[in-house]
């Protein structure tokens, strides 16, 4: 069976399957790794892409040299896809709390109005 590519150039070399020629060394595919970049110290980290590397070591510096040379940047996290776990959409229902306990979120203060207030008597003063 011939080997049907979306490159071109593999398409043309007419390749089988069952010939050695064409067979991927270890190092022909490198790793994927997900790159998170850190703005200013105290932020979070953002994922900001991806990038094939042949090791952690290699991948630190192709994610400096490709998402922190021309912007700000001052932590690079680098980690392999494969590393990467997530749930998945049918297990959503992990994340939904109780609404009688509403109580715990920080958005059910309403304080504002009072901070204001203090700091227009503390203006006065």
């Amino acid at each position: 069976m011939i080997i049907k590519s979306l490159d071109p150039r593999i398409s043309r070399a007419g390749l089988d399957d069952q010939s050695g020629i064409g067979a991927l060394e270890p190092m022909d595919q490198w790793q994927t790794y997900e790159v998170f970049q850190q703005k200013k110290r105290g932020t979070h980290h953002t994922h900001v892409g991806s990038l094939h590397a042949p090791n952690h070591e290699m991948a630190i510096l192709f994610a400096k040299e490709q998402y922190a040379r021309r912007g700000q940047c001052v932590n690079l996290w680098v980690v392999k896809t494969a590393d990467v776990f997530a749930t998945s959409y049918e297990d959503e229902d992990i994340f939904s709390t109780t609404p009688e306990k509403t109580y715990r979120e920080a958005e059910v203060y309403k304080v504002m109005d009072r901070i204001q207030a203090f700091k227009e008597k503390q203006e006065k003063i």
